[in-house]
């Protein structure tokens, strides 16, 4: 095995027990992942606490948080392969590798919620090109061969020349495969909360912030884990990016928000999700508390504070966005369908099937072990790919 110069002192004594350690712990979580698939697989959905109404629950909110971070992770290959920024360029293998990771263990959860996994060759094999559904089946296949040779142009010397042409063609191709996330809930004509073209570049910019603060906190633990310090010069010029990036987010989301109210027939839905009218009270505190105040405000004034710069501040502001991010999902997932349907506008429609109703939805055990081991796979994967490859930066080599 062709062992990194850095890391030969970590295959044997401690450091070696210390990563079958906490690889044991991430198969053991994933583990328990699959077996709340397999709750779900063999009792059927009445398992979790998703119904008719409900049909996209905690799964899909852990399953599109991970899809869209994947794409916006690669934002700091991006702009050190593409842009020639150097202390980006540095990180650009370990951006490549928790691409693949998170896609790969988002795609698992999407996967194992639909209650038939095996129906995944359908996609496959018969390509419906009217579904967004049937363009994501190429996009995200597509993804993970676009990075799989951008890292290999990035480790074989020979192919150094391809390396910028590999950083476009994964730029261009995750913008198309975030527009084409945000486009499955733009395209929904049945759902209030959904149907709006400023869907696309939203989930564009979340992924960047997402992607980043994912980023930040999976180098600072395995730079600490392998004895290492982040630049203090490049760890501010992440942190200002990454707050950037979070006051682009909540704009672009105040702005859908204000879009919807400009209409009369969203009125009522806005009034669901930013007030809490009519039972949507966890929603709008979610909304409010979760990812304006914690996952917004709160990272802001921590990465624009003077101590912007510690590492510990760096840590809790990302995890503080990704925790946001959860939020802002769960109450556009899951509050979008939880408001009732308006199936005849102008007309109140009641019936012993809960028509005219507000849904209501609590994720179970099932759901949640389901999701956390898409983070667990994930995990694994990006342990494993740090321990093997050489794929963390070194800010004192210069030029590279």
């Amino acid at each position: 095995m062709n062992v990194p110069p850095y890391a030969m002192d970590r295959y044997g004594g401690v450091e070696s027990r210390r990563f079958w350690a906490v690889l044991a712990a991430g198969l053991l979580v994933l583990l328990a992942g699959l077996g709340g698939a397999h709750e779900m697989e063999t009792a059927g959905h009445v398992a979790s606490g998703m119904d008719n109404a409900v049909v996209w629950g905690l799964p899909h909110v852990f399953a599109i948080f991970m899809i869209v971070a994947a794409s916006g992770v690669l934002n700091v290959a991006s702009v050190g392969s593409v842009f020639g920024q150097a202390p980006y360029k540095r990180r650009a293998r370990l951006s490549g590798l928790l691409c693949i990771a998170l896609l790969a263990g988002g795609l698992m959860v999407l996967m194992l919620d639909l209650g038939r996994p095996d129906r995944v060759i359908v996609a496959a094999t018969y390509y419906n090109p009217s579904s967004v559904f049937a363009w994501n089946v190429l996009l995200y296949s597509g993804m993970v061969a676009i990075v799989a040779v951008y890292l290999w142009t990035m480790y074989e010397r020979r192919l150094a020349p391809w390396t910028r042409p590999a950083g476009i063609a994964a730029l261009v191709w995750r913008f198309v495969l975030t527009t084409g996330t945000g486009s499955i809930f733009g395209f929904l004509v049945a759902r209030q909360a959904y149907q709006s073209a400023l869907l696309a570049p939203m989930f564009i910019v979340l992924s960047f912030t997402w992607g980043l603060a994912v980023f930040l906190i999976v180098q600072a633990v395995m730079m600490a884990w392998n004895g290492r310090e982040v630049a203090p010069e490049v760890a501010r010029r992440m942190n200002r990016l990454l707050a950037i990036f979070v006051a682009a987010s909540l704009y672009l989301v105040a702005v859908y928000h204000m879009t919807n109210l400009y209409f009369a027939r969203q009125q009522g839905f806005e009034a669901f999700v930013l007030l809490g009218r009519g039972g949507g009270g966890v929603y709008a505190t979610l909304l409010w508390l979760g990812y304006v105040a914690v996952g917004s405000v709160l990272p802001m004034v921590l990465l624009f504070g003077r101590a912007a710069a510690g590492k510990g501040t760096t840590v809790l502001a990302a995890a503080l966005v990704v925790l946001g991010g959860f939020a802002f999902l769960y109450v556009f997932v899951v509050g979008g369908q939880a408001f009732p349907l308006e199936i005849f506008p102008g007309w109140q429609a009641a019936s012993r099937f809960g028509d005219g109703e507000v849904a209501r939805y609590v994720p179970r055990w099932p759901e949640w072990m389901l999701g956390i081991g898409g983070l667990a796979a994930a995990f694994v994967l990006t342990t494993i790919g740090v321990r093997v490859l050489d794929m963390l930066p070194r800010d004192d080599e210069v030029g590279h």
